[in-house]
């Protein structure tokens, strides 16, 4: 006869196995395994480049600066696109009425930076830069020739160093009815040569004309005998 102790443990094997206790990991050694697989290449084949990134980033901050803008605006987005067409605008006729910006300099520069010419030099100059549609050169070279031709006629002193501006405030003492053609002369060039802005065909032949016009002017002669 079995004992009852032989009896439980043969009772005991015909049992089914008990199931294996689940592994459990902490949930910081978890999340750095997690980190490190999901870091193999494998996983970023198709990811955006660094540059695509960036891109990405720029726009998202452009799309969310529009929106707060868009709900500070009266009308919304439609209202901050109404403003953003009136200030274009705006800046094309200042920029249109105004010309490029000018760059004013601390003392303005002579009128004559190369050694002397004949006011004839100066004309055949301009007149070949006219005929190359180089207008910036052709108005400088015309200035310049109106200056020596006032020279050469004794109504201004030769005098180096002298700048556009007071030759056209000293050739007015003698030219009185031309006074303000000088003066325009004088800002054309400065705005030309020093100022950034370039000249055009009716520049240069309104220089022209004056020019050409104070040679058959008889000048205001003071200081004669009365």
């Amino acid at each position: 006869m079995m004992s009852t102790g032989g009896l439980i443990t043969r009772a005991a094997a015909h049992l089914p196995a008990a199931e294996t206790p689940p592994v459990t990991t902490p949930r910081d050694p978890a999340r750095e395994a997690a980190r490190r697989e999901l870091s193999k290449p494998l996983y970023h084949q198709n990811d955006p480049g660094l540059v695509q990134r960036a891109l990405n980033r720029f726009w998202s901050w452009v799309g969310e600066l529009f929106d707060r803008a868009g709900n500070a605006t009266p009308g919304g987005t439609l209202g901050l696109v109404a403003i953003a067409v009136l200030v274009a605008l705006a800046a094309a006729a200042l920029w249109w009425r105004l010309g490029t910006p000018r760059r004013t300099a601390a003392t303005a520069a002579a009128l004559f930076d190369d050694g002397p010419r004949s006011a004839d030099d100066h004309r055949t100059a301009a007149e070949a830069h006219a005929a190359a549609g180089r207008w910036n050169e052709a108005v400088q070279e015309r200035m310049r020739a109106l200056v020596r031709s006032l020279e050469e006629r004794a109504l201004l002193d030769p005098r180096p160093g002298r700048t556009a501006d007071e030759a056209a405030a000293e050739a007015a003492a003698a030219l009185p009815g031309h006074a303000a053609d000088l003066r325009a002369a004088a800002r054309t060039f400065d705005d030309v040569a020093y100022g950034g802005r370039t000249a055009d065909a009716e520049g240069y032949a309104h220089l022209r004309t004056l020019d050409l016009t104070l040679t058959r002017t008889k000048p205001l002669l003071t200081g004669a005998p009365s």
